[in-house]
């Protein structure tokens, strides 16, 4: 399909994007499921090689195999019942086979990575910076839900997006190449300096070193000028949901709280509205 038909239609371009968006969020559910398990796996393979033992011998786990299956009875997800959503809606939210419940969280994690996608569609246009930010928003779905469910930011994917980043802006995607730079620099350095200076006070880790990496990779992308609004939009909520968790859910203060998907929301609202966040805090 040639790119003018994009141009004027961009109602089109947005359909696509979201037909695609469902797609890639069906995968993305795979990626969260799986990557921790693999990491995981890979850790004890590594700590029996250190230790002069025999790695543990568990069957082959990769994003691609083996076939997906229901978690209940062991039956194969067939192509027909992976259609994003609408297998969900067709089955009812259960297995076709034992009638066990699925999960929600599949679906919704598939209409929000579509309608994300849509919108990134909406503001950019059919433009290099579109498919850059799709990446981004991608990226940061699969790191909000694998840090809820494990408390893990994988270097599998944040570094990557950090270096996707600089290499985009070569030709000024987001914002110029020194401002790239000097964010992925800003942004990992400003949280390691926090963790470093609350682990003296305390005695304590405040956060883990993925929540750096995670923030560079946005600075990567978004440049230094982004940084602030990050900070103090993750920050705040961040402070918000603590202290309600603790009031209402009744959270001891010991309790941890994942850091990541407050900076990947804050990531999120910066690419949508940078400008105007970034003249509301740089002169904070």
């Amino acid at each position: 399909m040639p790119p003018s038909l994009y141009l004027e239609q961009p109602v089109l371009l947005i359909t696509t994007v979201l037909l695609l968006g469902l797609c890639v969020g069906s995968f993305l559910n795979v990626v969260i499921h799986r990557m921790p398990k693999m990491l995981e796996r890979q850790w004890q393979t590594d700590a029996a090689e250190f230790r002069g033992e025999t790695a543990p011998d568990t069957p082959k786990l990769t994003l691609a195999t083996p076939r997906s299956r229901c978690p209940h009875c062991g039956h194969l997800i067939t192509a027909l019942e992976n259609i994003p959503l609408l297998s969900y809606l067709v089955l009812r939210g259960r297995c076709s086979h034992c009638k066990a419940p699925i999960g929600i969280r599949y679906p919704v994690i598939e209409v929000l990575t579509a309608l994300l996608s849509a919108a990134v569609a909406w503001k950019f246009g059919p433009t290099l910076q579109t498919a850059a930010g799709l990446l981004l928003i991608w990226s940061l779905l699969a790191l909000t839900f694998i840090d809820l469910d494990t408390f893990l930011l994988p270097d599998d994917i944040t570094l990557p997006l950090l270096w996707l980043g600089l290499l985009l802006n070569l030709n000024q995607i987001f914002v110029p190449l020194e401002a790239a730079v000097i964010g992925a620099m800003a942004g990992y350095l400003s949280l390691w300096s926090v963790y470093w200076l609350f682990k003296l006070v305390t005695g304590k880790e405040g956060m883990g070193y993925g929540d750096f990496k995670l923030l560079a990779a946005l600075g990567a992308f978004l440049g230094w000028q982004a940084l602030p609004g990050i900070i103090l939009l993750s920050s705040v909520v961040g402070a918000c949901v603590g202290i309600s968790l603790m009031i209402f859910a009744k959270h001891g203060r010991e309790t941890p709280i994942p850091f990541g998907p407050y900076l990947a929301a804050a990531g999120v609202l910066m690419l949508f509205f940078g400008e105007t966040l970034s003249k509301l805090f740089l002169p904070l």
